[in-house]
């Protein structure tokens, strides 16, 4: 007797853990070994990114920091992302919602099965402990690029989890940006109070886990439960030695510390993901009060506006404004946003079009989804979104900039956008805080009349091209002799 297996049984398990990840990349020649001694300075940075999208880059043994190995790029290809959850790239997007959408709440560990505690340091230089790289030309100092920065809201301790920019400058203290996000407000917080904010730093962390961080969430809602979600099973933490913070306790190391009331440290100039240096401007300051690892640690580095940088941020949000349209538009069928817009700034929308009039309704509800977003294209469910080509065409072919162009002035953008700067006062070094941001917004209709005469916007295909199987086509046993055709007649 047999019984049929559904096709969830029998879908590949997602990647749980980062060293059976690594493992997974190494096995399939996804993965390149860099030999010895690379140095943090710039080198390693490059040489990552000369392997972006291709290999992650794995180095041994960094310059001087030789028992701790150091890998980026794991995460830079979509397909690679869709293949950790175990899922189609097609069903990507689908999985992270449901995921957001059915969170599991994370499980605490006791401090015996806390592998990210299994060395503690206190009283020592980062610097001297990590092997942080210095990535782009300009970049003033070292940085931690793919640290989760693990926060409690004072008011109702659930926790935040974000990635954020952290400069170490000093032995114990790092410079950090902090966007008006949820970690800012709970820092204002604190600091209204004359408090610190508890937070906690946790770098190599699983591919899954890194994903949910960042995922577009109310304020009180502590992303590791979606990763616990694409995860199938709740995430095991382990509460901070020196505060109340839970990480993930398979991290390969956290950084234990506090964001300090009143405090304020030059941090920049740094290349950021527009792939434009942002400014040396005064920024928030962590305190470190330990460092833990688990034994023969694993450090990730994310090269700065390559593409893992662009696709872990473009993912989750892809996934949540999909959301976002298709409740007011069920007809909106998929949405991208392009790399070419750094992953943030310019979306495509594909929508099944059934009104004269609403690909604009969509483009104003796009823009108010997200502040980043500054260009909406929305196309025919002919068009794939996620070939920039097509969207292109589409904009080419089905679009009169005097009917069809949505601008809307003042609006607030992206404050690493360096374009909101322009024409602004720069007499005291920096633009102003409050006028950084400050963006214009362009939301363009590529979509056909609901009506329209024959075949005039009918793309041109030819019959039975998508069920051609060209290996067969090919006789590749014959040879042409193109001289002799014709001679002799």
């Amino acid at each position: 007797m047999t019984t049929d297996r559904s096709a969830e049984d029998t879908a590949p398990a997602p990647f749980t853990d980062l060293r059976k990840w690594l493992t997974h990349l190494d096995r399939t020649g996804r993965l390149a070994v860099i030999r010895e001694g690379t140095p943090l300075n710039h080198r390693l940075a490059g040489i990552a990114k000369r392997l972006d999208g291709k290999q992650a880059a794995f180095f041994p043994k960094p310059d001087g920091h030789h028992g701790v190995p150091v890998v980026s790029g794991f995460m830079s290809r979509r397909s690679w992302i869709a293949e950790a959850m175990g899922v189609p790239e097609d069903q990507l997007l689908r999985r992270f919602r449901e995921a957001a959408a059915n969170p599991l709440p994370w499980r605490e560990v006791p401090l015996a099965e806390a592998r990210c505690q299994e060395v503690v340091h206190r009283d020592r230089d980062a610097r001297e402990v990590l092997p942080i790289p210095t990535h782009s030309e300009h970049d003033n100092g070292p940085y931690i690029t793919a640290g989760l920065v693990i926060a409690r809201n004072p008011k109702s301790g659930i926790q935040n989890v974000s990635i954020n920019r952290i400069q170490v400058h000093s032995k114990e203290r790092m410079a950090i940006l902090m966007l008006p996000r949820h970690l800012w407000a709970f820092y204002k917080e604190a600091e209204s109070r004359n408090e610190p904010l508890e937070v906690a730093v946790a770098i190599g962390i699983d591919p899954l886990t890194l994903l949910a961080s960042q995922a577009i969430a109310p304020i009180d809602f502590d992303e590791l439960e979606i990763a616990g979600a694409l995860h199938g099973a709740p995430l095991k933490v382990a509460k901070c030695l020196t505060n109340d913070v839970r990480v993930p306790a398979d991290s390969e190391i956290v950084i234990e510390g506090r964001i300090l009331p009143g405090v304020r440290e030059s941090e920049g100039p740094f290349g950021e993901f527009p792939k434009y240096y942002s400014a040396r401007e005064h920024r928030e300051v962590i305190q470190v009060d330990a460092i833990t690892h688990r034994h023969h640690p694993i450090y990730h580095t994310i090269v700065p506006a390559e593409m893992e940088h662009l696709l872990l941020g473009s993912i989750p949000r892809e996934a949540t404004l999909l959301a976002h349209l298709q409740r007011s538009f069920p007809n909106v069928s998929d949405v991208h946003l392009a790399i070419g817009g750094v992953g943030r700034y310019h979306l495509y929308v594909q929508i099944r079009k059934t009104h004269d009039g609403q690909p604009k309704n969509i483009i104003c509800a796009a823009f108010g989804a997200h502040y980043d977003i500054k260009q909406v294209i929305v196309v025919d469910e002919d068009v794939q979104v996620h070939d920039p080509m097509q969207v292109e065409w589409a904009v080419a072919t089905r679009f009169q900039a005097d009917r069809d162009l949505v601008v809307i002035a003042g609006a607030q953008g992206s404050a690493l956008d360096p374009s909101t700067t322009v024409g602004q006062d720069f007499s005291g070094g920096v633009p102003p805080a409050h006028s950084q941001g400050l963006s214009a917004k362009m939301g363009l209709d590529a979509t056909r009349p609901v009506v329209y005469p024959e075949h005039v916007f009918t793309k041109v295909r030819v019959p039975g091209e998508d069920e051609v199987d060209i290996a067969d086509e090919i006789d590749t046993a014959s040879r042409i002799d193109f001289e002799a055709i014709g001679a002799g007649t």
